[in-house]
């Protein structure tokens, strides 16, 4: 080989380890690259997720998202909120297959009871805070390996927090608030709806009031302290068909604020020191004149006043003299009339004519307050009439709801609008302070049943009553949660499936591009 040929192939082998070094720069470069941009996009999404949601809800019902309602509470939560689940997030599944089990063993039907969306509700609960000023802590223990963490529950619990309960706390070491979800409340959450017939089954989520109710319960220091009339001498007060709605209306004005408690009106004290508002439900039997004494001490108050009673005729039982005697010096009387309606009706589940389910417009703003949807009806099946009777006493009575000018009476054809719900104050002032308490009497007890006020959102029900008496108590607006009707999916991903998912996409695709990328290295490398 002459010395040309030699020089010419020295020269030709540095350019070959160059053109390979230059590709095998270019494929790390390309690698940390990727690395750097996968890395960055995983914190972002972290940083994002405690913020906004980036599951997609491939639902067609939106099972595992949150309300409007509870998004908006829960951002404007005043105070720090822990949710303390007493056994495994595994178990969520547990229950969903059993129940499903329970539903067809019992009635033959194949029925989705999805109790495993219930971690992902209480994760959104945790994100939404995050975007306003308080926070919600969610963890999964166990109360036997765990027991100092019940016990700091129980210094502010007077009754016994099972195994298999949902604690929502809120406070510090010294002072704090505890709502306990049950069992049999969380069993309760899924449930079918009152439309549902033994072969067409349709399940309800009643589970976000619960926890919606229980979070605001918990940071409310202004809870409204409530005396549930529901005996009388030891027997049930409204008699044999109302105990269920009763009960129903007792739970919903507990998820709303208002600490009810069930008293016998004979042997039970009524302590305007102990109660803030008295419930009186549907009596079927008179009041004895020393308990329409007791009612009327806790509304005068000593004549210090700032006390409400809310008063609910019963459709069947006029002939009450005491407890008529006593409404009219509030300068209000039930007639013993029903209110119909031929034009201005809404359907309803409860057998009534359909006549019967008249509607109702607003007549006081003032008394009723804000309302989220001021276009959804107001319905008052079976309602009788309510009149506002002029009296020389100390009261001031004001028709709140009424009947449309279509109504009439049951006994009277001539149309016109009937008053439905009247609220009738007595007030005293001292200098520039004015004290009130209030009476606020509902026509019709089935316009607080629950087939119209929480299993269903096309009624205003109930965000028109618990505005009358957020506004009659001087308490602030609470959020209604309305019951989500559960669609059967053909594909439904239940929350351990969109947990594969997401660490599918964070974590398993970018693992797969980068070990790629370093496959290519090493070959293009070893060439």
């Amino acid at each position: 080989m002459s010395n040309k040929e030699v020089a010419t192939a020295t020269e030709k082998k540095p350019k070959k380890n160059l053109k390979k070094f230059k590709y095998g720069s270019m494929s790390a470069v390309v690698i940390a690259l990727v690395i750097v941009i996968v890395v960055i996009f995983n914190l972002i999404c972290s940083m994002v997720a405690k913020r906004s949601p980036l599951k997609i809800d491939l639902t067609a019902d939106n099972r595992y998202e949150i309300s409007e309602e509870s998004v908006e509470a829960i951002k404007n939560l005043k105070g720090d909120v822990e949710i303390t689940v007493t056994f495994p997030k595994s178990d969520f599944t547990s229950m969903s297959n059993y129940y499903q089990q329970m539903y067809m063993m019992y009635y033959g039907v194949n029925v989705e009871t999805p109790y495993d969306m219930i971690p992902s509700i209480l994760e959104n609960y945790e994100m939404y805070a995050k975007q306003g000023t308080g926070n919600i802590k969610v963890q999964y223990v166990d109360m036997n390996k765990d027991p100092d963490i019940i016990a700091r529950y129980r210094k502010f619990y007077n009754n016994d927090i099972p195994e298999g309960s949902i604690i929502v706390f809120s406070g510090d070491n010294d002072n704090g608030r505890v709502k306990v979800i049950s069992q049999e409340e969380i069993a309760s959450m899924i449930q079918p709806a009152n439309t549902s017939s033994q072969n067409a089954i349709t399940m309800n989520f009643v589970g976000e009031s619960t926890f919606t109710s229980a979070i605001l319960n918990v940071t409310d220091s202004n809870p409204i302290k409530t005396a549930f009339i529901s005996m009388m001498n030891g027997t049930s007060l409204t008699g044999q068909g109302y105990e269920s709605i009763t009960a129903d209306f007792m739970t919903f004005l507990g998820k709303n604020g208002y600490d009810c408690t069930e008293v016998d009106i004979s042997t039970d004290p009524l302590s305007p020191e102990d109660y803030d508002m008295v419930v009186i439900p549907m009596p079927s039997v008179d009041f004895s004149a020393d308990i329409i004494g007791k009612l009327g001490d806790f509304l005068y108050n000593g004549g210090n006043y700032e006390r409400n009673m809310l008063y609910i005729p019963n459709l069947y039982i006029t002939d009450l003299p005491n407890i008529s005697e006593f409404l009219a010096d509030w300068s209000i009387k039930v007639e013993e009339s029903a209110v119909l309606d031929d034009t201005n009706w809404i359907e309803t589940y409860m057998g009534f004519n359909q006549n019967v389910n008249i509607k109702l417009s607003v007549n006081d703003t003032d008394s009723v307050g804000s309302l989220p949807n001021e276009s959804l009806p107001i319905v008052a099946p079976a309602t009788r009439r309510l009149s506002i009777l002029s009296k020389n006493n100390d009261s001031i009575a004001v028709s709140v709801l009424k009947s449309m000018d279509t109504s009439y009476d049951q006994d009277d054809n001539q149309k016109g609008a009937r008053d439905a719900v009247i609220l009738s104050k007595k007030e005293t002032s001292s200098g520039l302070d004015r004290y009130t308490s209030n009476l606020l009497v509902l026509g019709s007890s089935f316009m607080i049943n629950n087939s119209v006020l929480t299993q269903t959102n096309a009624f205003n029900n109930a965000n028109v009553i618990m505005g009358i008496l957020n506004t009659m108590t001087g308490k602030e607006a609470s959020a209604v949660i309305p019951e989500k009707a559960l669609q059967q999916a053909l594909i439904t991903p239940t929350a351990n499936e969109m947990n594969v998912i997401k660490i599918f996409v964070l974590y398993a695709i970018p693992a797969i591009v980068a070990v790629i990328g370093i496959v290519v290295f090493v070959r293009r490398k070893n060439r």
